[in-house]
């Protein structure tokens, strides 16, 4: 079977890695991969968000099903674009990737159909934003309403912080026409915690619970990153709240959707907020999340071909989601500078012997391949490191066992991921 992954990073790394494992005989493209994707797949010279380039390849090399990873190309139609010459392609049509594409479509989706979410406001200048803000009161959170790679997101928790998130979206234009219009959001108190679900257009089926770690620094502080490291399960999202989030959240925005004449197929995640009155949408996203799919598809069992074409032929209540009872871990190295300048082209070093630890893999993001085999770095988000065991605490020492192995110039990580976990076990 031939099969096509489109994406450069972790995400892409683990989708290509997990079809691997359960078919070891496919024939797997990466467009455009990275070093990771290399020594398991064909990596393809076309960027992620070339539609056309993309599409020209599948003219000509005729992929069986292709695996769509980021945000960009799905909101930019690569979906409607593939099955309009035939090709069968997992994710959402471009109408139905707005979910992530505009906040503001999402908020508006979310009211309609009556899914637990913040109150917020959209606003296009400084001074409305300001307005808001005085309605809204501090902390307040600043959203760019387009895509801006995780990072369009500022939790203000001072007037300061207020101001220096306006002038960066509104003055410093920092975001870019993503911050064409921003929403001025309720600041929601709790724990959060990220849930992915398959979708067929009607039916759902919950992938397990995870949380990402968007703060750059221990103890979740500093600026916001694309995501620091992720943990799977989630113990703060218990079985009765995963029930709430399928039928107040997952299933009322399908079917809102399908009343706007929209058919949501493929992954739908929500990033959500887990506050004193039950669980409440801070985001959806319209694609696996990264670094949550290197924690979450460790542990699926069964084949991940089989709900990816389920969803796109609506057959998705036929498919019976086997999950590993164990923990997962995955802890991200980045480039020093990271989430703002950061070198590339820097040696990787030790990804054998991390690789070799037990129950340890290496997904790469930022990553491009080198003669003989090596790997350089080639993105802020270098390496996660995902781990599995019996319990977080394992799963948490495996995964950092297999990161001390690894060197590259200026690297870093968080010493702390899935502290919450462990918390609770005290």
């Amino acid at each position: 079977m031939k099969i096509l992954v489109i994406g450069n990073g972790g995400r892409e790394h683990a989708i290509a890695w997990k079809l691997r494992e359960d078919d070891p005989s496919a024939e797997l493209f990466c467009a455009p991969g990275n070093a990771g994707t290399a020594a398991i797949a064909t990596n393809v010279p076309v960027a992620a968000k070339d539609v056309a380039g993309l599409v020209a390849w599948a003219r000509e090399n005729r992929p069986d099903f292709t695996v769509v990873g980021p945000e960009v190309p799905l909101c930019l139609g690569v979906v409607d674009a593939f099955q309009a010459e035939g090709f069968a392609i997992f994710g959402p049509c471009a109408a139905a990737a707005r979910m992530e594409g505009s906040k503001e479509f999402a908020k508006d989706v979310m009211r309609a159909a009556q899914v637990p979410t913040a109150e917020a406001e959209v606003v296009r200048t400084a001074g409305e934003a300001r307005e808001a803000v005085a309605r809204l009161g501090i902390p307040v959170v600043l959203k760019a309403d387009g895509l801006a790679a995780g990072k369009g997101v500022s939790v203000c928790m001072t007037k300061e912080d207020v101001d220096a998130a306006i002038a960066d979206m509104f003055d410093a234009r920092k975001f870019g026409a993503a911050a064409d219009s921003v929403l001025v959001e309720q600041y929601l108190d709790g724990e959060e915690a990220s849930l992915l679900a398959f979708v067929d257009g009607e039916h759902v089926a919950l992938l397990p619970s995870a949380q990402d770690h968007k703060r750059l620094l221990d103890g979740d502080k500093g600026p916001n990153t694309g995501g620091m490291g992720a943990y799977s399960p989630a113990p703060a999202m218990t079985p009765d709240m995963l029930a709430v989030v399928e039928s107040q959240v997952f299933l009322p925005v399908v079917r809102e959707l399908k009343a706007r004449g929209i058919v949501y197929r493929g992954v739908l995640y929500a990033g959500l907020m887990l506050t004193a009155n039950g669980p409440k949408v801070l985001e959806f996203n319209c694609r696996f999340g990264d670094p949550e799919t290197q924690a979450v598809l460790a542990r699926l069992s069964s084949p991940l071909l089989e709900p990816l074409r389920a969803c796109m032929d609506g057959t998705l209540d036929k498919v019976k989601l086997e999950i590993d009872p164990r923990s997962a871990v995955c802890v991200v190295m980045v480039a020093g500078g990271y989430p703002e300048t950061y070198k590339k082209g820097d040696l990787i070093e030790g990804l054998d012997e991390a690789a070799a630890q037990p129950d340890v893999v290496v997904f790469h993001a930022g990553t491009k391949p080198a003669e003989g085999g090596a790997a350089l770095t080639d993105g802020g988000r270098v390496l996660g490191v995902t781990a599995l065991g019996d319990g977080i605490k394992e799963a948490v020492a495996a995964a950092y066992r297999g990161v001390v192995k690894i060197k590259f110039a200026d690297a870093y990580y968080r010493s702390d991921i899935a502290h919450r976990a462990i918390e609770r076990l005290a």
